[in-house]
């Protein structure tokens, strides 16, 4: 049984080593084939690193590699000499950082093509020179591989001014390529993010952008039929259908994929349904961003964001949704195009796993309870199996008071009514409970429903209100919906003080 690649970004040493592979090398021999330039975004852990590699190795020559996949009998793998650049482990906390990060990064490229940079002044010069003596240097035409080209912006993203400059240097590093395309034959450039090209790639105009290509929507992850192939012999007797609904579901409008990193973790743990995704990290300034911007859970199934906006994405103007999907904890569920041929694109959450990280990012943003949360998570589920609705709203009260004054004078959202019932909803649905906001009935809509396996749990919130929310419920009749489904039915209503921050009021009373 060959072995699992977990960590291994090295193409020679997944093949030489008796690694599973999954053949990419069709998409590399399509690109290579039909253009020069292209840009790829995926999230974190996708392989985007290895495929560079595999591209690199192409490039190199070195044919015996691919013996069995898909290039190895159309390509003439003529080598060239390669120019690799990665961001991916430098330290890039203040513009000195940053410079001498790219001086490293020129260094190692020179001791490898035995190149010297005269011009070590100015990187934009340094670059131009190890294009150009390297394509004189061996009469051939010089690959540039660029990994992680947008992570000392992204390091970052908090501190404006420096996130400027970092965006300010990269693209003076990035503009060098077009001016030397006389040298150059090819030049494949990925990242998490897809900065705004105006305002990074402004001097590579020529750039095509493969991120929501359909022809290269499984250039990166696994999907759902290598899994039963390529991986059959990891995961017999393992309940496929479970595997993608925790999984699969990244979507670039064509077959949907599977984050690498996930399933080799899941084969490599004994097949335990875990949220891999979320303990091996996750970008922090992503819960300083949610901070400026009025979002919340609920709010992020079915958003819809234009293409406009995707594109627009950059240091002074960072939508929250783009910024989401770029991260992965968001994917496209559909493309629209409306009558005068904008397109919008609707999103929605991949998976399982990535709700579970979601809620977990939420909780984080609400509330800044990043240790507590795991004690109120436990007691809240021990509460509701026990039917213990006081033990439940002692629970939330418990939560409510644990939440640092600081983060309801720096949250938005903390001065709206649906602060409250987002905080129960994202601890519920952290449980992997089935929660349904603003849940729909013909009288009107239930603020929360709480669905089990054997109960229904419907929740009126009221904030600073002397209505009663059970004769809310009551009157609107709002447990007619689920009366057919033979359950235990709930019925529990909540009153909040805003200047108390929490609840001041509760009723609970059972549907018979």
């Amino acid at each position: 049984m060959k072995k699992l690649p977990i960590g291994i970004q090295t193409f020679s040493e997944i093949i030489e080593e008796n690694y599973v592979y999954v053949d990419k090398t069709k998409f590399a021999y399509k690109l290579i084939t039909q253009g020069k330039y292209y840009f790829l975004s995926r999230p974190r852990r996708f392989g985007k690193s290895l495929f560079l590699d595999t591209l690199a190795e192409i490039f190199l020559g070195n044919k015996e590699l691919f013996k069995g996949l898909y290039i190895y009998d159309k390509y003439n793998f003529q080598p060239h000499p390669i120019i690799r650049i990665s961001f991916g482990s430098g330290d890039y906390t203040d513009e000195k950082m940053i410079f001498d990060e790219i001086d490293r990064i020129f260094k190692r490229n020179e001791r490898e093509l035995q190149i010297k940079c005269t011009d070590r002044k100015s990187i934009r010069g340094c670059f131009e020179e190890l294009i150009i003596d390297t394509y004189e240097k061996y009469k051939n035409k010089v690959v540039i591989l660029i990994d992680e080209y947008d992570k000392p912006i992204l390091d970052n993203i908090t501190n404006k001014e420096l996130a400027t400059k970092a965006r300010s240097i990269l693209k003076n590093l990035y503009g060098v390529i077009k001016d030397n395309d006389r040298y150059i034959k090819f030049v494949f450039i990925t990242g998490v993010s897809k900065f705004s090209k105006l305002n990074l790639f402004s001097g590579l105009n020529n750039l095509r952008d493969i991120t929501i290509n359909k022809e290269y929507a499984e250039i990166c992850g696994y999907t759902h039929r290598d899994l039963k192939t390529v991986f059959s012999e990891h995961l017999q007797d393992v309940d496929m259908e479970r595997v993608k609904m925790w999984y699969n579901g990244y979507n670039y409008f064509g077959e949907k994929v599977y984050n690498p990193y996930d399933i080799l973790l899941f084969i490599a743990n004994g097949y335990e349904f875990r949220n891999y995704w979320w303990s091996t990290g996750n970008p922090s300034f992503l819960i300083d961003k949610l901070r400026e911007q009025n979002y919340y859970l609920p709010d992020l199934e079915n958003a819809t964001i234009s293409e406009e906006e995707l594109d627009a994405f950059d240091v002074e103007y960072i939508d929250v949704l783009a910024l989401l999907w770029q991260t992965g904890y968001l994917t496209f569920k559909e493309r629209i195009i409306d009558d005068i041929d904008v397109i919008n694109y609707i999103l929605c959450i991949p998976n399982i796993e990535i709700q579970l990280s979601l809620n977990h990012l939420f909780i984080d943003y609400l509330t800044n309870q990043r240790h507590e949360k795991y004690r109120f998570r436990n007691l809240i589920k021990e509460k509701l199996q026990k039917r213990d609705f006081h033990g439940l709203i002692q629970v939330f009260k418990s939560i409510f008071s644990s939440i640092p004054y600081e983060n309801y004078v720096n949250n938005i959202i903390s001065r709206y009514e649906g602060y409250y019932s987002s905080v129960i909803y994202v601890y519920l649905k952290a449980l992997g409970y089935d929660v349904a906001p603003e849940d729909t009935t013909n009288k009107g809509r239930i603020d929360l429903t709480i669905k089990t396996n054997k109960m229904i749990v419907i929740i009126e919130f009221k904030v600073d209100s002397k209505e009663d929310p059970i004769k809310q419920i009551m009157e609107r009749k709002y447990y007619e919906k689920y009366e057919a489904e033979g359950k235990e039915i709930y019925l529990l209503g909540i009153k909040f003080d805003s200047k108390e921050k929490n609840i001041v009021e509760w009723k609970v009373e059972q549907h018979i």
